[in-house]
């Protein structure tokens, strides 16, 4: 069962925040107060939950801090399509920072998928924060930009490949809006567990992907899909601001954000740390959390004496 195979989460302490639209964001702190601190932000169709190997682990010596992003988990929705934005990703992160971190204090901030675009699109945004905030970060099975080229939804002879674009384009909209009646729970499992889940995975992280993508609201999921998809085409979110030292993990089967994003994130970063190759699909997080946990502890401990600025 798949309450069964996850940890269970340390205690947490609810974080109150706003965006800069007054959108309430639902984030919980865990671990102890005075501990380094590490901020997640998940992917999309997730919530704070698909981040439950690397809080318990975490927890137990920093202080984590992870929220569920607007249209996600506990966080509101809005339903009108001028609640979603890389501006609303972006600021909607610098929100948690500022409410989480005391002055002078850094994070070191991790990022899966969308998440990971979101601190891309917040470095650029928001250049002055990213050394007030961020001791690190980490960028996992995520992407800057051309996010349909690689997305294996099918395969077709070269000539073809921007009507291909344009229908996978189409298809992640259509389908990250749709409701999800139990009818054709079937057919819309196997196909996010096609996107997201890697051939090797244990067959609970597929059920527990779906679940998730099956618990977030229609309206975030079709906001946040209409977002990525007609803003991250051929354009590439710029990496220049992003100055601190930076972890990039891929994985060698991602069909959703397959791993030539990974590597062109790693050839782009301005401080790169480190770039880890995984096995398996696009949710490292879940798939390979052993080998995340152990990654991201080194990022911490590599930046822990400089994550106070004055």
């Amino acid at each position: 069962m798949t309450a069964a195979a996850l940890p269970q989460l340390p205690p947490g302490r609810p974080l109150q925040v706003r965006g800069t639209d007054g959108v309430r964001l639902h984030a919980q702190v865990f671990g102890p107060a005075d501990g380094q601190p590490i901020v997640l932000a998940h992917g999309i169709t997730c919530a704070i939950t698909v981040w439950a190997h690397q809080i318990a682990d975490l927890a137990t010596d920093h202080r984590v801090i992870a929220y569920d992003h607007r249209g996600h988990g506990r966080s509101e929705t809005p339903r009108a399509r001028r609640g979603y934005s890389l501006n609303h990703l972006a600021g909607d992160l610098d929100a948690v920072l500022d409410t989480a971190l005391a002055p002078g204090e850094r994070a070191v901030i991790a990022g899966h998928s969308m998440g990971g675009i979101a601190i891309s699109a917040w470095s650029q945004r928001y250049p002055r924060r990213v050394r007030q905030c961020a001791a690190a970060v980490a960028l996992i099975n995520t992407t800057t930009g051309d996010l349909l080229r690689d997305v294996q939804l099918a395969q077709v002879p070269a000539p073809l490949s921007a009507t291909r674009i344009r229908a996978a384009g189409t298809l992640l909209k259509t389908f990250g809006a749709t409701p999800v009646p139990r009818l054709v729970d079937g057919p819309n499992k196997r196909f996010v567990s096609y996107l997201a889940v890697g051939r090797d995975a244990d067959p609970w992280v597929a059920q527990f992907v779906y679940e998730l993508f099956a618990s977030t609201p229609a309206a975030g999921r079709g906001g946040w899909a209409r977002v990525l998809v007609d803003n991250l085409g051929s354009r590439h979110i710029s990496l220049r601001n992003l100055t601190v030292s930076t972890l990039v993990i891929g994985s060698a089967q991602d069909r959703l954000l397959p791993i030539n994003a990974s590597r062109r994130i790693a050839a782009d970063a301005p401080n790169l740390a480190a770039f880890v190759e995984l096995t398996g699909g696009h949710c490292a997080i879940l798939e390979r959390p052993e080998q995340v946990n152990h990654q991201l502890r080194a990022l911490a401990d590599s930046v822990a004496p400089q994550e106070r600025v004055s």
